[in-house]
């Protein structure tokens, strides 16, 4: 049984380190339940974040390449402050008239295509799948749930038992059907869409005879957890339609792809050229504030409301609001959709003149902002790939650049900076990138 779901982490004995970050392990043992893990071998201990930095308390600086979550870069002033200014004033829920909340909903959904125009608000991405879910299972009638073969969702009962990617020791839903992607498969990109077509109709065979039907398709647009495997655009549309048929609906993560970070689209989804039927969003939202949401058609969110209530205290609070409402303002006015997709034309050209060195780097993929570099060379074992990708995640934690590990063999690096990265912070990574890759292949 698979247990060690985080091989990018702190191994007691493993690293010497000194007394200060010692004696703070040795306080989180105490009292921190043991489900949590600290990233790298030598944990990393910040105290303040600026922009695409993280500071440690000596005041070393750390190049951020990892974290998703912070979209504008770490303690953006203007959502720092639009979150202050609200806060001040008042902090409420969704059963009072608020003007800002209908405000924000208009624009939030203005950024979709037109068939999908309702929203609901949550706190997290993990509580917008949970809810998506819901509604899919209402609408449908029916149970069923087809996913990835190494998606994650989140962390709620219900969508930690649709992700594969959670490992054996978390039981996954007797509902739940998992599909193979063509990349990982090593089938042609000529015939990906046919491949994948293929598994979701199995999967919908499987569900129909067992009486289950199909409720939910349901994909992160950048399959991030499986390796970020992209290409070809367009491939899961035959999957999609599948799904329709058979009466499911078709549910978008867009947690880790959304808000631009795919350059060229504003959503993930929109590369692939469908609308589903709903839309998932988390914390990036907020640029990192714990808010969320699930947008959709206005049909199966209408059914769902008529008889389902669902609301929460914290969700769409007022505070929130304001916060996710300072972020979508910049990201329009500050162009940073384009801006994703300039620097991720730099990063890729920087990465494929690397991959030309005999270094071990045996692919790259990217959709704008979001990269999945394959480490090792071709032909090697598994575990000769996956323990030369984490020692090049060390040797760039070592030398103050942060990424870590993805893919069912965690062999791949993953790549995805704050979406304000600029041109220095590019060719900073890319020669940490080398420096990193010399020391591990020499």
């Amino acid at each position: 049984m698979s247990t060690d779901l985080m091989p990018n982490r702190y191994r007691p004995g493993e690293s010497d380190l000194p007394r200060r970050e010692s004696e703070l392990i040795a306080r989180r043992d105490e009292v921190l339940a043991a489900s949590y893990r600290l990233q790298y071998r030598r944990p990393v201990h910040f105290v303040r974040g600026e922009g695409m930095w993280l500071y440690d308390p000596d005041g070393r600086a750390y190049l951020d390449f990892y974290n998703n979550v912070p979209s504008l870069g770490h303690c953006h002033p203007e959502v720092n402050a639009a979150m202050a200014e609200q806060a001040g004033r008042i902090n409420a829920n969704t059963r009072y008239l608020e003007p800002k909340l209908v405000d924000y909903a208009e624009r939030l959904v203005d950024t979709f295509p037109s068939e999908l125009d309702r929203v609901v608000f949550t706190c997290t991405g993990s509580e917008s799948n949970d809810l998506a879910l819901r509604i899919a299972r209402f609408a449908s009638g029916n149970e069923g749930v087809i996913v990835s073969s190494y998606a994650y969702h989140g962390t709620s009962a219900a969508v930690a038992a649709v992700s594969p990617n959670l490992g054996d020791a978390v039981k996954l839903s007797p509902f739940l059907r998992m599909v193979s992607l063509p990349g990982p498969a090593g089938v042609p990109e000529s015939q990906a869409a046919d491949f994948f077509g293929a598994q979701v109709r199995a999967a919908i065979v499987d569900l129909n005879r067992r009486g289950i039907g199909v409720a939910a398709l349901l994909i992160d647009s950048i399959f991030s957890s499986d390796g970020v495997w992209v290409d070809p655009p367009g491939f899961i549309a035959s999957g999609v339609a599948a799904v329709r048929e058979a009466g499911g609906l078709v549910i978008a993560d867009e947690v880790q792809p959304g808000f631009g970070r795919t350059g060229a689209h504003m959503w993930g989804f929109e590369r692939h050229r469908i609308v589903p039927d709903l839309v998932t969003l988390g914390k990036p939202m907020g640029n990192g504030f714990p808010i969320g949401a699930v947008v959709g058609r206005k049909a199966p969110m209408e059914q769902f409301g008529a008889t389902a209530r669902y609301s929460n205290t914290f969700a769409g609070n007022t505070v929130g609001i304001a916060t996710a409402d300072a972020v979508l303002t910049i990201l329009q006015r500050d162009q940073i959709p384009q801006n994703a997709l300039a620097m991720s034309q730099r990063l890729r050209a920087g990465l494929e003149k690397i991959a030309q060195q005999p270094y071990g780097v045996r692919a790259i993929r990217n959709a704008g902002l979001f990269f999945g570099v394959d480490i090792g060379p071709e032909g090697a074992p598994a575990a000769s790939r996956r323990a030369m990708a984490l020692d090049v995640v060390n040797a760039l934690r070592d030398d103050g650049v942060l990424v870590s590990t993805t893919g069912a063999n965690e062999d791949s690096l993953k790549v995805r900076p704050p979406l304000v990265c600029q041109a220095e912070h590019v060719d900073l990574f890319l020669a940490a990138m080398e420096r990193a890759l010399v020391k591990v292949a020499g």
